[in-house]
């Protein structure tokens, strides 16, 4: 990078979601050419001059391309912009990108405190009562839909790939601990279709996501309200644990392994989908960041495949199956 980018870095992500945020590239998507920045600002409501200038930056981030007619610029999306930046794409990522906006990024400004300290600043960033990423996340019925949302995107990228990597056709009925969402449970059952999952979650979140479903004559997906480390789990043949572990520390990912453990019955197992560094801990860039919002939000950090399965070893599953592709790594033990 050119060092004189430095100073800016921290603009980019900011121009990308504003243009996001606005409309452009939905705008742009449906358009049948492109359009001058003064059709955008007008069919987006937005000053000329601003708009001008947001696309300028658009362009110089290569989110947008620019052609000059008679004297005049016209705009369109990249590639990349129209896949993945417009709200109306299958595979946009806007919901992750408004929950890193609102959620994750202004508790940047404690990093410093962080890593002065090396422990996470939840209460400071929100309020003394909150104890934990998730009650900071779920406090409100918006808080829970962001989440919802921006776990849609993730998982439309790298679901599939994901549950294809392991053969879990010998898993009957599943239990996905922490899915809210349920996306996790939607693209499991249409992979796998003789299997149900039951979907364990927090009761408030539960109540949330059943509504998702509300209509659907789909009997193979169920809800259960309850706290995986207090309560009982669900009976089933697998037990999966997606996006969980990264958010505690060694001590409480060894307090659930075994639990689940102990719910196996022979033969069974769990299933574990993580962002996971490389063992020389030089790569993964995405791990390594997502490390760093953990380090603000929570007691829990990524951790490279070797690290992963030392739990497993621990808890007494045996085995031990690695997957790592992408950004995410599957991990599959067996009792």
């Amino acid at each position: 990078m050119n060092p004189f980018h430095f100073s800016f870095s921290s603009c980019y992500f900011q121009i990308m979601f504003t243009a996001a945020e606005l409309g452009v590239f939905d705008l742009l998507r449906e358009s049948e050419e492109p359009l001058t920045a003064e059709a955008i600002a007008e069919g987006l409501g937005t000053s000329r001059i601003g708009m001008q200038r947001l696309l300028e930056a658009c362009v110089g981030l290569k989110l947008l391309r620019m052609e000059m007619r008679d004297n005049k610029g016209f705009y369109g999306n990249t590639a990349l912009a129209d896949l993945y930046l417009a709200k109306s794409s299958p595979k946009s990522q806007y919901s992750f990108m408004q929950l890193d906006s609102e959620f994750y990024y202004p508790s940047f400004q404690n990093l410093a405190d962080v890593v002065r300290e090396g422990k996470n600043q939840i209460r400071s960033i929100h309020e003394s009562s909150v104890k934990d990423f998730f009650r900071a996340l779920y406090r409100s019925e918006e808080g829970i839909q962001l989440y919802f949302g921006a776990m849609k995107n993730a998982w439309t990228l790298y679901c599939r790939e994901i549950i294809s990597e392991c053969d879990l056709s010998q898993f009957r009925h599943i239990c996905d601990l922490g899915g809210g969402s349920g996306i996790f449970a939607e693209e499991h059952i249409l992979t796998y279709p003789n299997s149900s999952v039951t979907i364990f979650d927090l009761p408030e979140v539960v109540e949330k996501a059943k509504k998702n479903f509300e209509g659907l004559e789909e009997s193979r997906i169920s809800f259960q309200g309850g706290d995986f480390f207090k309560d009982s789990v669900p009976e089933a043949d697998l037990y999966i644990l997606s996006r969980i572990l990264h958010l505690w520390d060694d001590e409480k990912c060894m307090q659930l392994l075994t639990k689940l453990y102990k719910a196996c019955k022979p033969g069974g197992g769990v299933l574990v989908i993580e962002p996971v560094l490389d063992e020389e801990r030089v790569r993964s860039f995405g791990a390594h960041f997502a490390s760093i919002k953990l380090l603000v939000h929570t007691d829990g950090k990524t951790r490279t495949p070797s690290e992963h399965k030392a739990l497993l070893t621990a808890a007494g599953f045996k085995e031990i199956q690695a997957k790592h592709r992408s950004v995410y790594g599957a991990l599959l033990g067996r009792k």
